[in-house]
């Protein structure tokens, strides 16, 4: 059985393979020059038992690779990867059969136990103490089992856009607009320029080249419809555009991923596991991809603000489960799940008739 591995406020997303592809892509024409690289990274040990976990089937996560992705705002001098709510969540999930990769964003808002029984918005587990409770806020509430992670913050992306030469991507009258108008508090962030695209007419869509600042505005727009749902697809679609330019980059845009991105990386990854990743990344091909949970209710809370709460929270995981690792009869959700699912029901007041309801109204 393989190993499991298991803005501006809210404006900030995480680039999935900056890490694993790029720096691993890298791997493969100068070991020296990357291994040098790896050192500008932050890296962080945990000792066994700092990751809480529950008790779930074995089976469940055997021939997979897991990671989770934490995208944080953490500007300012002095300031520490762990120090802001991690914005965006992915669960990267490697096939280590097949090779496909799948992403499942977790939307920020969404109503869970970050820890302590403190049912609050998910992105505080990352502010409340970093990685390694984020970590266990994802392994208990979605019986998952991540042991690693890697985290960047928001300049980063801009960077690693802007050493690849860019992303081309399809987009509408609406997101241009948007895009334009997030460029300002971007550009004021990173201290990098932009120049304003013109809009497609209305209706229409049209190919952009983007460069880093507006690449990262695009995946921080939360208007025209979809909120956060439509942000994280933005967010991963542009980690789609990314993985592509990565696997054709030169040397001279790794290097200038070492040399520029590397020091903005945090991760629990050793060297040793990504090289040994490294050597097949090329083969590497990004599969489906969702957000989290599939079925929920917005729901505003007098103390916890607006959240999204999950409909509920036993059967999403299920429906996750069987996502990430395919369909297994076998699995059931475990006893912190279902706890949980139940505690989140009588806070919210909506359970899973609420669907059927709403099925039968319509």
């Amino acid at each position: 059985m393989a190993r499991r591995k298991s803005g501006v406020k809210r404006k900030v997303f995480f680039v999935l393979e900056i890490i694993i592809l790029l720096l691993l892509i890298g791997g493969l024409y100068v070991y020296g020059k990357v291994n040098a690289g790896l050192d500008n990274m932050k890296t962080t040990e945990f000792e066994k038992g700092d990751i809480e976990m529950n008790a779930v089937q074995a089976e469940t996560f055997g021939g997979f690779t897991n990671i989770a992705l934490f995208g944080i705002d953490s500007r300012g001098e002095g300031t520490e990867l762990s120090a802001e709510n991690s914005d965006t969540i992915i669960i990267a999930s490697i096939n280590n059969d097949t090779k496909e990769v799948k992403m499942v964003s977790l939307y920020r808002d969404t109503l869970l136990d970050v820890g302590d029984d403190s049912y609050q918005k998910c992105n505080a587990a990352y502010a409340y103490g970093g990685a390694r409770q984020a970590l266990s806020m994802l392994n208990t509430n979605l019986d998952l089992n991540i042991e690693d992670y890697v985290t960047v913050n928001f300049a980063a992306v801009t960077e690693v856009v802007d050493c690849l030469g860019g992303v081309d991507i399809e987009m509408t009258h609406d997101e241009v607009v948007h895009m334009n108008n997030y460029c300002v508090g971007t550009a004021e962030v990173t201290g990098k320029s932009y120049e304003p695209l013109d809009p497609p007419e209305q209706g229409t869509t049209q190919l952009m080249h983007l460069d880093g600042t507006q690449a990262t505005s695009y995946a921080r727009i939360r208007y025209g419809g979809g909120d956060d749902y439509k942000r994280t697809e933005r967010q991963r679609t542009v980690i789609s555009k990314l993985v592509e330019k990565a696997k054709k980059a030169s040397l001279v845009q790794l290097n200038d991923v070492m040399n520029r991105v590397f020091p903005m990386i945090e991760t629990s990854l050793r060297k040793e596991e990504i090289f040994q990743m490294g050597a097949g990344m090329l083969s590497y091909n990004l599969g489906e991809t969702m957000g989290f949970p599939k079925g929920f209710v917005p729901v505003t809370f007098e103390t916890k603000g607006s959240c999204v709460v999950p409909v509920t929270l036993r059967n999403n995981v299920v429906e996750l489960h069987n996502f990430l690792f395919g369909e297994d009869p076998s699995y059931q959700p475990s006893d912190v799940v279902l706890h949980r699912s139940d505690v989140i029901v009588q806070l919210s007041g909506y359970d899973e008739t609420y669907f059927a309801n709403r099925s039968e109204e319509s």
